[in-house]
């Protein structure tokens, strides 16, 4: 991939490219693949997202700890029976997010987008917009393609990696990764897709990673539900007009930055923030001593 914003946006515009057709260009010349091998690869995982996304709107599993039991059949009854806040759209994509958290903490299938704990706010973000516009198939492969080069910045300049920069790097990178694939989707520019996930980025940096016990569950599940939530309002910012100053990639390296400094109670090490409060840690020993059984 190239290395800037800058860099993405005129080799676009020039070959009148979009953000999409170029991931796919240089995808699969890396991976030595067909167009028609990469995108049945997509497929496939698109199709995990769908189910993730449906599996607990109307049944819940119960986990060992309890912490985050039934949140999606509850938010999407929610919407179903009272006139929420934000809107119905709105509250049924948040449940669609806690499905694929509540998935993974029972051991389902999800694809990790770009990690488990930040795995709900892709499929949520795709099958909303799915919904609401009636989007098929090809073009949200063609969303996904452009995450993978969101995902693809963020890596090279920046991490994904909580222990190393906090949620920021999981639940904001997922976050950046579906706003960008929002606007492509929606027939934005490459540009406004960089906006948005720059807008999303910055939305959440600094933010930290503390989970309870070290499991991806709580609060890492509300972080999924407002991820989704903070791809749309950056999606529609850029697809409105409004741009981010600071260039994707170095929103990316700020970020890289920002994370060195978090200190390491809050890197996913269950040891600060919430998960260092007296329910937190009480959790924790309880599942250390299981662990030691």
């Amino acid at each position: 991939m190239l290395n800037t914003a800058k860099e993405i946006i005129e080799v676009c515009e020039s070959e009148n490219l979009h953000f999409y057709d170029l991931v796919l260009k240089e995808e699969t010349k890396v991976l030595k693949m067909t167009e028609e091998e990469m995108k049945k690869k997509l497929q496939e995982i698109l199709e995990v997202m769908k189910a993730s996304s449906h599996e607990t709107l109307d049944k819940t599993y119960d986990t060992e700890y309890k912490m985050i039991d039934g949140f999606a059949k509850k938010m999407n009854d929610y919407q179903k029976e009272k006139d929420p806040l934000t809107s119905k759209f709105l509250v049924r994509t948040m449940a669609m997010a806690f499905s694929t958290s509540e998935t993974n903490a029972n051991m389902g299938t999800i694809a990790a987008a770009p990690t488990a704990g930040s795995s709900g706010i892709m499929p949520a973000a795709l099958m909303a917009a799915r919904d609401k516009y009636g989007l098929d198939d090809e073009t949200l492969i063609n969303g996904l393609l452009t995450s993978i080069g969101i995902g693809q910045i963020i890596g090279k300049y920046a991490t994904f990696a909580g222990a190393e920069g906090g949620c920021q790097a999981e639940c904001g990178s997922a976050s950046a990764m579906a706003a960008a694939a929002l606007v492509e989707m929606l027939g934005g520019s490459v540009e406004e897709a960089l906006n948005a996930a720059s807008i999303t980025l910055i939305n959440v940096m600094g933010l930290a990673c503390d989970p309870i016990a070290g499991l991806v569950e709580y609060p890492c599940t509300f972080r999924n539900a407002s991820g989704v939530m903070n791809s749309f309002i950056s999606a529609d910012m850029a697809l409105a007009g409004i741009k981010s100053i600071v260039p994707f990639d170095e929103v990316c390296q700020a970020m890289g930055e920002v994370g060195h400094l978090l200190h390491e109670s809050i890197r996913e090490t269950g040891l600060g923030g919430l998960a260092g409060t007296k329910t937190g840690q009480c959790i924790r020993a309880e599942f250390l001593n299981i662990k030691e059984d």
